[in-house]
């Protein structure tokens, strides 16, 4: 038998895919599946300029079905290997094969792609299997659009936030985004940005000196998207706009976290004229608003130095697990986070997420009725 976890553990970053993209037709119109058969999906985290983002592999070798398809793509797969293997309670469910629908230049057929996508997911994952629970998947391009999206999706009970990926035309905290940011600041629901899409479609450049050579140097400028990001919403005042979301940052890393927070309190001291409205040092606003997941979890000279930015960074708020399956890196629980105190380890495994995605603790009762 194998080991099951004695404690309670979310999964903040499952990447489901589907075996062919003709899964998505019973959900788009007949037009749009003729244009997908003469142009294809068009949709690829590969960039453009021959920028390399991981490519079409980067997975567990087991993780492929016993019928040849994509890893990630067979739920009684993923039960064995992840959900039950590890007695996952929940799992969140980030998608892969149509995260880049923001860099496309067509915001309508972006858009039915996102919804197609959305109902496919719904459908085949979160209905079957009660552990999944999804993220509505946007595109970016016209957010009135986005925001008729979410509010068509997300009161279904398996839906727990809004995704897009982060490259993007504009930093996040513009008020281009208020149209959703609206929505599920009515609802109260997060704001989740996967990383990925940087320098792909009509986004910007990946990183500030453009396209680097290497895969392993696309890896290194995810923190650079994600500060960019949390600067934009905080000197924008998005916090303050809205108080009731809460934004996640997936895959981009967190030690880099608190000299990040130290440089920014620094800066707002002595800028603070030209942006007003921001009324306290922009740490607080990240540590109350901001969360982000443990995968890939860097590894420090040793246990202590990991703990020692776990508690600069405020970890048991800020910091939620996440495996990353079926990717090559994947985390287990077992053995991706160092040994810490107690309550510090039951935050990070289960109840930051807990408290972002809004789920209940699944009782036996529960778990009897699934």
């Amino acid at each position: 038998m194998p080991p099951r976890a004695k404690e309670a553990i979310i999964d903040c970053d499952i990447h489901q895919r589907f075996k062919s993209h003709k899964e998505l037709y019973p959900y788009l119109s007949k037009a749009w599946q003729k244009d997908i058969d003469e142009f294809g999906l068009r949709l690829t985290t590969t960039g453009s300029g021959g920028f390399l983002n991981g490519g079409t592999g980067g997975f567990r070798e087991d993780s492929y079905p016993a019928d040849g398809t994509m890893a990630g793509s067979d739920l009684p797969l993923m039960r064995e290997q992840l959900l039950d293997y590890y007695d996952i309670e929940y799992g969140i469910l980030t998608g892969q094969d149509c995260s880049p629908v923001s860099t496309l230049p067509n915001a309508d057929y972006a858009n039915a792609i996102a919804s197609a996508y959305n109902d496919w997911m719904i459908e085949h994952w979160i209905e079957p299997e009660p552990r999944l629970k999804g993220l509505a998947l946007i595109a970016l391009q016209n957010p009135n659009q986005a925001a008729k999206e979410l509010e068509r999706v997300l009161d279904h009970p398996g839906i727990v936030g809004a995704l897009t990926q982060a490259g993007a035309r504009f930093p996040y905290g513009q008020r281009f985004y208020d149209p959703i940011y609206e929505v599920l600041n009515d609802r109260g629901m997060p704001f989740v940005v996967h990383t990925g899409g940087e320098g792909s479609g009509w986004n910007g450049n990946p990183t500030p000196v453009g396209y680097p050579s290497y895969y392993i140097e696309a890896r290194q400028s995810r923190a650079m998207s994600y500060q960019a990001h949390i600067t934009s919403l905080i000197f924008e005042g998005a916090f303050d706009r809205f108080p009731n979301i809460q934004w996640v940052f997936i895959e981009g890393g967190y030690i880099w976290l608190p000299t990040f927070l130290w440089r920014l309190d620094s800066d707002w001291k002595g800028l603070r004229d030209q942006t007003p409205w921001v009324t306290r040092p922009p740490s607080e606003y990240v540590f109350e608003r901001v969360r982000f997941t443990t995968q890939p979890m860097e590894q420090g000279e040793g246990p202590k130095s990991l703990l020692q930015i776990f508690e600069w960074g405020r970890a048991e708020k800020t910091l939620m697990f996440a495996t990353d399956y079926p990717h090559w890196d994947f985390d287990s629980p077992e053995q991706a986070l160092p040994r810490m105190p107690e309550e510090l380890r039951r935050r990070i495994m289960s109840e930051n997420a807990r408290e972002v995605f809004k789920l209940p603790v699944r009782t036996t009762e529960a778990l009897a009725a699934d």
